[in-house]
């Protein structure tokens, strides 16, 4: 008798999973649809093969459906304002990813149960279950999207990270000095293409005059988080670095949120300090270039080498061309710039009197009502990183105002808003308010949702703010000139959607997007993420509170204690190939938010791993200078015992020399 070998389950094992992967992508797609997502996932580490039908977009698009708010909302909404409810057959037809994807091509016979039905009432629920899938998606025709991305940014955990605080060494004690603001630089990729992990470094003006940059990726210094550079302090001080700046009115002002923009194709950030626009070069971390304008700046829009810099200060906006001045230094390595070799002082005199130069003004908006927070550079029709010449700025004024760059710097129009606006962004695709409504409640056919997101030339433009103590989320739909309504302001289409409700119970202060959904801050603390509709709401997060490693405060367990987000940036530029779907060199889930708080810089991440802290970096500083100070006594030590070996030797010179004199 004779036994069975001992590798015969596994044998066994592989001869069915090759026999599984043999099946046709329809019927392994209908298996996976009674998988967990755990499941799906894990499944991946199988075989290629597998990893490509465990992303498939249509397989993830509909768990994103089915675990969302919006079957849910349309069947409350139906039951309450119609006498049927759609959504049983159409939850019922959604648990199997496999009907759906056959749908697509054509109605089936046997419904997902696998019972017989009639050939129409399958082809009514397969076209009713379409329709549904339609009214939710939130993509436009000509957006690539990564729907296995989307889930975990929609349903993965989160984890809050906290930067590296800079710190100055003290006669006593090391201090740690806040940040004044934030923007992001991309040194290896200025054009935003394609590349995988790209080296991404934020960069932020000290409170002590200082540039500092941190590694956001990780690809510098191989931690995410940790600080990669900085300039010596002062360089940003009115004065400059060797000149009494202790008032604060010589500083960066804490009070604006937009002052520091980045163009990383020329490696340049622009700094707004009081009323003075000082020019860094980031590759050096000096100052280059500086300008003085009447009145001090509250807001700076996002640079761009294709377009002049958009400067806006208390009473006017300002148009800021840098690529046509000369550098103030010379190409070569013996010869220094313009700021070591004039001094501090007068490299910024210099260009404050220009102001009173015979020569007249370069031209400038001027503004009824102070105090513009916001300028955006709307983008071309259905292109995120393309700029046109449509220039919009918010602020504490009523209205949204809109510029021509061709024709400034008359005013093109304004939208009245009401309310006190804080941030401006915007989407290179249509929005009307009726169709965004009905197909909230799931009400447009496939040809009018495809209708309501093909109307050519559109765009949308969101602001968000506060009004009436509450928070304030605007979505404004824009149409070419040729397209607008007679009458209608700054292209303006009869299309106004403000959530002044539902968003937030306090002030909005920053709003951006994020994936296939909107992200804002609120006064409270909280990062949202709202569908593009603008009303339902994904998810959100607190960031908490993050402690200075010196000492735990008190007050740091009361209520109302929590950091906010003043500001927030997408590490990952929407539109183009970023947004691709199992491109080559596409990194999944690589899209997090960097946010400032007024003080700090962190990093809100999609992920089960553990975040970051400040005072992880800080064991390892603190380790960096214990190490520091064993190698400076030792060579204290070792000094001394030279010198110790010199005075012996002197010593015996002259004895021996007192001898032989005797």
């Amino acid at each position: 008798m004779t036994s069975a070998p001992a590798d015969t389950g596994v044998r066994d094992t592989d001869v069915r999973v090759a026999n599984l992967a043999n099946l046709p992508g329809e019927i392994l797609l209908h298996i996976l649809s009674y998988l967990e997502p755990a499941e799906t996932i894990s499944l991946q580490l199988v075989s290629r093969a597998f990893c490509t039908l465990a992303r498939d977009n249509n397989l993830w698009r509909a768990r994103c459906l089915q675990e969302s708010s919006f079957l849910e909302a349309v069947d409350r909404r139906r039951n309450l304002f119609g006498p049927q409810s759609f959504t049983q057959t159409a939850t019922a037809s959604l648990q199997s990813i496999g009907s759906l994807a056959s749908a697509e091509r054509g109605p089936r016979r046997i419904s997902p149960g696998g019972s017989a039905t009639p050939r129409t009432t399958a082809a009514a629920r397969d076209r009713d279950r379409i329709r549904i899938m339609a009214n939710w998606d939130p993509c436009f025709p000509d957006e690539r999207v990564s729907w296995y991305e989307e889930y975990i940014q929609r349903h993965g955990p989160i984890s809050v990270n906290w930067m590296q605080l800079p710190r100055a060494e003290g006669t006593s004690k090391l201090e740690f000095i806040e940040a004044r603001g934030v923007a992001l630089y991309r040194p290896d990729n200025p054009h935003q293409e394609d590349r995988g992990v790209e080296t991404l470094l934020a960069v932020s003006p000290l409170d002590d005059g200082s540039v500092c940059l941190w590694d956001v990726n990780g690809t510098k210094t191989g931690k995410r988080g940790s600080l990669v550079s900085r300039s010596r302090p002062g360089i940003l001080f009115i004065d400059g670095p060797d000149a009494d700046n202790n008032r604060r009115s010589k500083r960066v002002d804490s009070g604006v949120t937009e002052c520091v923009s980045v163009d990383s194709l020329q490696h340049r950030a622009f700094f707004a300090v009081q009323s003075h626009l000082i020019v860094v070069d980031l590759q050096r971390l000096s100052v280059i270039d500086c300008e003085s304008f009447p009145w001090s700046i509250t807001a700076l829009s996002a640079a761009s080498p294709a377009v002049p810099l958009t400067v806006g200060t208390s009473l006017g906006i300002h148009l800021y061309d840098y690529r046509s001045r000369k550098p103030p230094f010379h190409d070569g390595a013996e010869h220094i710039d313009d700021f070591d070799r004039m001094g501090a002082k007068d490299f910024y005199e210099r260009s404050l009197r220009h102001i009173f130069d015979d020569e007249p003004l370069p031209p400038y908006a001027p503004l009824s009502q102070p105090g513009p927070l916001s300028i955006l550079h709307l983008p071309h029709p259905g292109q995120e990183v393309h700029l046109s010449d449509d220039i919009y700025v918010a602020g504490r004024f009523s209205s949204i105002l809109h510029y021509d760059r061709r024709k400034f710097p008359s005013i093109k129009g304004s939208i009245h808003s009401g309310a006190s606006l804080a941030a401006l962004t915007s989407l290179p695709y249509p929005f009307s308010t009726i169709d965004s409504e009905l197909r909230r409640m799931g009400q447009l056919t496939l040809e009018q949702v495809e209708a309501s997101k093909s109307v050519p030339g559109a765009r949308t433009l969101i602001a968000c703010g506060e009004y009436n103590t509450k928070g304030s989320l605007e979505i404004y739909g824009l149409l070419p000139s040729n397209m607008a309504h007679p009458g209608a302001p700054a292209g303006l289409q009869n299309s106004t959607f403000r959530n002044r409700q539902t968003s937030s119970q306090s002030k909005l202060l920053s709003v951006v997007n994020h994936g296939t959904r909107l992200a804002f801050s609120d006064g409270s603390g909280h990062i949202k993420w709202f569908e593009r509709d603008g009303f339902t709401e994904v998810r959100r997060c607190k960031i908490g509170h993050s402690e200075r490693p010196e000492g735990h405060s008190i007050f740091a367990s009361m209520p109302g204690s929590d950091d906010i987000a003043r500001k927030l940036l997408p590490t990952r530029v929407e539109g183009g190939q970023t947004r691709g779907s199992g491109g080559s060199g596409s990194a999944v889930n690589d899209n997090d938010l960097l946010f400032w708080t007024g003080e700090k810089l962190g990093l809100v991440t999609i992920s089960a791993r553990p975040g970051f802290t400040s005072e992880d970096f800080e064991e390892q500083q603190d380790e960096g200078y214990r190490e520091e100070e064993r190698a400076y006594n030792e060579r204290m030590r070792l000094a001394l015992e030279r010198q110790a070996d010199d005075v012996r030797f002197v010593r015996n010179l002259g004895l021996g020399s007192g001898r032989s004199r005797s």
